[in-house]
Order: C-alpha cells, then sequence, then structure tokens
C-alpha cells in the first residue's frame, strides 16, 4: 500500500500542470495594482501600460484585484493594454507567471 500512495504522488507530481482561465486587467510590473495616476505616463491605464513597458523596462502583466501574475507572453498583451481579458494558461505559483496559450477581451 505505501509504493501505490508513493507512486500516485510520483506520478502526480510529473503530470503537467492544468490549464486554467485567469480574469484581470493588462497592466505592467511598475503599476502592477493598475492604479496608473502617480506615474503621469499617459492620460489613460492603456498609454501608461504601454509607457512604462517601453520607457520603464517594465512587463506586462495580469492584475486580478489581488495579485498580479506575470505573463510569458510579452508580445500580445500590448493590444489589450488597460483592458480587461480573459487568458487561458497554465500558472507557475512559485514566479507567479502565467504561461500564456491565449488572451481575449472578457466578455
Amino acid at each position: 500500500m505505501k509504493h501505490l500512495i508513493v507512486s500516485v504522488f510520483a506520478i502526480t507530481a510529473l503530470a503537467p500542470p492544468a490549464t486554467q482561465r485567469f480574469t484581470g486587467t493588462i497592466t505592467d510590473s511598475v503599476c502592477a495594482n493598475a492604479d496608473h495616476a502617480p506615474m503621469r505616463m499617459g492620460p489613460t491605464s492603456a498609454e501608461c501600460t504601454v509607457a512604462c513597458v517601453e520607457e520603464h523596462e517594465a512587463k506586462y502583466v495580469l492584475y486580478d484585484g489581488k495579485n498580479a501574475y506575470m505573463l510569458s507572453d510579452q508580445r500580445t498583451p500590448e493590444k489589450f493594454a488597460g483592458q480587461t481579458v480573459r487568458v487561458t494558461g497554465t500558472l507557475d505559483g512559485r514566479t507567479k507567471t502565467i504561461q500564456v496559450d491565449s488572451i481575449a477581451a472578457a466578455q
């Protein structure tokens, strides 16, 4: 029985992480809480997000209201900057990075 339990844990540890859906706002790692007012990098959240990525070497992140998740895809989020989106992918809980499969406008 003990060998069976160990085998189950070993198989589970080797299984790929499950794909999940995350909903939140595309923002940047400098303004990770989606409050762009202090940065004054543009008149809108979208413009501030893009400017922070371009000028301050920030990264695009998904902010869900509590947590900011780094996104493996750093190209697609630009067109969704400042918008609420649904990201499909797998989460690396250790690094809080979503391995992005797709990004779409939330409906």
